[in-house]
């Protein structure tokens, strides 16, 4: 449910925190500055039930999107730098004890774009108040692509996703199997998974993106048919964290013969 209420300004204590510990500015400050009336209630009423739970403020959720494409960001990265970044806390105008959301209500807004036909309100409108505020050059490089720019986000999720499912299913077999792991693990997974994905830098190149996709991909396609090997045990099929894996590789992945996909 969406209740109209005009952009409030940046609050006190976080305007003075934040302006002190970037005295010579930064790059999110001068959007936080200019924001005053960037995307109405109308431009967004139409994607927001009459009933229901509160929704996060209209001009939130986009400028939040873009942030979170700008540096790269999953969801669940995105919402963590709300809660730990004071320039992200600046410019989406939270104050400093603002304890932020959870990550789904990005996913959710996307959905509601996607499904309203509503992706051009987003960039577009965005793009078109940098240059009126000469937040961007005019005739500048920016991509106003709305679809490729949500397809990008939703493709770090699933990096995120798949990532996360195979270091469980690892984790959970080095517990359970731990001797059978170590005939069949490849020698970059110890380095590669020790960590949760939700660490580490995602790749930010659409090449980069590609090749980690792959190689996520073709790590779990390397598990599944050790588990489904004929000399494997076979409860290790039936360990919760491996089901888990093949379900996610299965809605992420297609394999084209020897291609991955």
């Amino acid at each position: 449910m969406l209740r109209p209420m005009p952009i409030a300004p940046i609050p006190t204590e976080t305007a003075r925190v934040v302006r002190a510990a970037f005295p010579k500015g930064k790059q999110y400050l001068r959007v936080a500055d200019e924001l005053d009336t960037l995307f109405t209630d109308d431009a967004f009423r139409a994607l927001f039930p009459m009933y229901g739970q509160p929704a996060q403020l209209h001009w939130r959720l986009p400028l939040l999107t873009i942030l979170q494409l700008a540096e790269g960001l999953s969801d669940r990265q995105a919402a963590h730098a709300v809660r730990s970044h004071m320039d992200w806390r600046d410019v989406l105008h939270l104050e400093l004890t603002n304890t932020g959301f959870d990550e789904l209500a990005l996913s959710e807004f996307r959905t509601r774009l996607i499904a309203g036909a509503a992706e051009y309100l987003l960039f577009d409108t965005l793009l078109t108040w940098c240059r009126d505020c000469q937040l961007v050059k005019a005739g500048g490089q920016q991509r106003s692509d709305s679809t490729h720019s949500l397809a990008t986000v939703r493709a770090l999720n699933r990096i995120e996703v798949v990532g996360e499912t195979l270091r469980h299913a690892l984790n959970s077999l080095a517990i359970v199997a731990p001797e059978w792991l170590r005939t069949v693990s490849l020698p970059d997974w110890k380095g590669r998974y020790v960590r949760r994905a939700e660490d580490d830098r995602l790749a930010t190149t659409p090449a980069a993106r590609v090749a980690l996709a792959l190689t996520i991909g073709n790590g779990s396609w390397t598990l599944l048919s050790a588990i489904d090997h004929p000399h494997a045990p076979l409860w290790l099929q039936h360990v919760r964290a491996v089901a888990i894996l093949r379900r996610v590789w299965m809605q992420s992945y297609l394999l084209d013969g020897p291609q991955l996909n």
